[in-house]
């Protein structure tokens, strides 16, 4: 299980008050943009904006993070070796996959296997070998 990319979460009422400061800080446009469940996603170089009503952001913000991982599958493993607890079970997204935990320190992180042509659209052909094989 490899690390593909993690995010920091920023919190905002409009996503698209966000991204001009965010544009200027990274010098890119955004490479994820979606609605979910009541919020509007935006990623934009290793930031990602989660905007919309407090009400709506509130049912995510158990989470400190966002990490891209290559396997679900074997980051689950890990996170229950380790004592960690899913607080959302795998799920399927927009995205791919995801699933949530909380880890034996009490933190929480939201975990993503990013579907293969995502992989490829955001981080590049050929850089992540393995990665396509349906599950």
């Amino acid at each position: 299980m490899t690390i593909l990319r993690t995010y920091a979460r920023l919190w905002a009422d409009d996503v698209e008050s966000a991204l001009p400061l965010l544009r200027r800080l990274t010098g890119q446009e955004p490479h994820l943009r979606f609605a979910f469940q009541g919020v509007d996603l935006a990623a934009v170089g290793d930031f990602l904006v989660i905007a919309g009503p407090a009400e709506e952001r509130a049912q995510y913000a158990h989470a400190s993070a966002t990490v891209v991982v290559d396997d679900l599958d074997a980051l689950r493993a890990t996170l229950e070796d380790a004592g960690a607890v899913l607080t959302t079970p795998l799920t399927e997204g927009g995205t791919g996959r995801f699933l949530y935990a909380r880890h034996p320190d009490g933190s929480g992180v939201e975990y993503v296997e990013w579907a293969p042509e995502l992989v490829r659209e955001v981080l590049g052909a050929g850089e992540h070998r393995g990665l396509g094989t349906p599950r």
